[in-house]
């Protein structure tokens, strides 16, 4: 995930609500923002997203955060025949009163999306992508939030080592565990949520990641 910290200072989902003139004491707190509130938000290229009724602001993604998403969602759809819905960057509502809403970097769903709105339904994985200032919050605050979802598979990918690397987390009895640890030129594996085999190498390398990133070599040419 993109950078950025919790807020609600200058707001800019609730603007357009002053406080009443007659109103001289303290101010009231202000309530939880929802997911309705969110329509209310620039179109200015960072994302916006819900912390228990708290605008969480992230900046846009910088170019080698997009190139890993999209190389990563076109894996995923090759390995999974289009048998599953793979998105980037859907909008996904944590709980019923829609005041915790997360925007994961990729998703895999079992199922078409909804016509209009956000989805209430687990993806059978979810990943994200580390920035510098998202360490925290994608190892610690969004493993948390992600597994009482009860989203089966979460993987987080760290291209800012000297060797990108993916963590592999599987749900068990309400938490995650370890499940796999891969960097650089080593050939990820995994069956959830379907068969697919992965060199981490080849989200952010160039030259020909397409036929190498699911650990094929055609030719003794086709080093990395």
């Amino acid at each position: 995930m993109t950078t950025g910290k919790p807020s609600n200072p200058g707001n800019p989902a609730r603007h357009g609500h002053p406080r009443s003139s007659d109103d001289s004491g303290p101010s009231a707190p202000e309530p939880p923002l929802t997911v309705d509130d969110l329509e209310h938000t620039p179109d200015d290229g960072r994302r916006y997203e819900l912390v228990d009724g708290r605008l969480d602001v992230s900046a846009a993604p910088g170019s080698v955060h997009m190139r890993v998403a999209n190389r990563l969602s076109t894996h995923l759809n090759n390995a999974c025949g289009g048998e599953y819905e793979i998105g980037e960057n859907p909008g996904i509502n944590l709980d019923s009163a829609r005041t915790s809403h997360r925007i994961p970097d990729v998703v895999v769903f079992d199922g078409a999306p909804p016509a209009r709105g956000y989805t209430d339904v687990p993806p059978l994985l979810a990943v994200e992508i580390i920035s510098p200032e998202s360490i925290f919050r994608d190892s610690s605050t969004k493993r948390a939030e992600y597994a009482g979802f009860g989203i089966p598979s979460y993987w987080i990918i760290n291209p800012l080592a000297e060797r990108i690397g993916l963590l592999e987390l599987r749900l068990e009895q309400g938490g995650y565990r370890d499940a796999a640890m891969v960097s650089g030129d080593a050939v990820f594996r995994t069956e959830a949520p379907f068969p697919v085999t992965l060199v981490p190498h080849w989200l952010t390398a160039s030259g020909p990641w397409l036929r190498h990133i699911g650990g094929e070599r055609t030719g003794p040419g086709d080093g990395p």
